[in-house]
């Protein structure tokens, strides 16, 4: 169910794209649209990876460096039948986390050390089988094609702002105008909803591959609790990658449900503790390892 809504949304994200570069310039908007997703994606693609981890102040450990935190992604990701993914550190006293690459054979996971001081091992264990999700869902590769389409209409919908746009098209003018004012709006609304369908998903694969959802839980409030209070400069820098976290790491749209990036967290634990009785699990959990 959840792949089939993200299938719908990213179809209504490519047909609005399309219909903003016919608006733009006719039939011609079309082809050009095509071609600008086209090679934006394939530069996503190639070197999105790189691009945030390198915005995020992340670092490279490795197990001479970080043997416990490298030791736990192998062994989880082992579980996950996952290639060893490449692993990266944070300096940021927020508890937060996320997974790029464009595939399993070149994804990396990224963790602060907020979240390696503020939570035990099982919760880490949870966040870490929730990221590896991602990469086994192929999420990090669907949120980095859905955030060039928003990025690349909200591009079209400038150029209309200055070359005027296709008053030919069967809506005239309003239809230019429209397209300039809610063609990137509603863009980033099928993005958020994109982005909120995998993270439910994430959730119960993570839980899954650790096998502790109400460990998974209990990090998610952690984590929720913890971004509320501590900025983290690196990701308010560059807020188009807010999306990637398991929890939205900036304080503007805390309070803004139309506009998070992620389901509300009372939510999410509610769906992990159902999924804890389905697996039988008591309500007090045990033991990651």
């Amino acid at each position: 169910m959840g792949m089939m809504r993200t299938a719908m949304l990213m179809a209504a994200m490519t047909a609005l794209f399309l219909g903003v570069g016919f608006l733009l310039a006719g039939e011609a908007g079309i082809v050009i649209a095509l071609v600008l997703a086209g090679g934006m994606n394939l530069f996503a693609w190639w070197n999105s990876d790189k691009m945030v981890l390198r915005q995020q102040g992340a670092r490279e450990v490795d197990a001479q460096s970080a043997p416990q935190l490298v030791g736990m992604v192998r062994d989880l990701a082992g579980r996950a039948g996952l290639p060893m993914p490449r692993v990266y550190v944070m300096e940021t006293p927020q508890p937060n986390a996320f997974a790029t690459g464009r595939n399993p054979e070149n994804a990396a996971v990224a963790v602060t050390t907020g979240l390696m001081q503020g939570l035990d091992r099982d919760e880490l264990a949870g966040v870490i089988a929730h990221e590896l999700a991602h990469i086994q869902n192929r999420d990090t590769l669907i949120m980095t094609i859905t955030a060039t389409f928003a990025g690349a209409i909200s591009m079209l919908a400038n150029f209309a702002i200055f070359f005027g746009g296709n008053r030919n098209n069967p809506l005239g003018i309003v239809g230019v105008l429209a397209m300039m004012i809610l063609a990137p709006l509603a863009a980033a609304l099928v993005q958020m909803a994109i982005s909120r369908t995998r993270e439910y998903a994430a959730d119960r694969r993570g839980a899954e591959i650790c096998g502790q959802p109400l460990a998974l839980a209990s990090a998610l409030e952690r984590i929720a609790g913890g971004a509320a209070r501590i900025d983290n400069p690196a990701a308010e820098r560059n807020p188009a990658a807010a999306h990637m976290f398991i929890i939205n790491p900036l304080h503007a749209h805390a309070h803004d449900r139309l506009f998070s990036t992620h389901p509300a967290t009372g939510n999410r634990v509610a769906a992990l503790h159902a999924l804890a009785r389905e697996m039988g699990q008591a309500a007090v959990r045990g033991p990651w390892a």
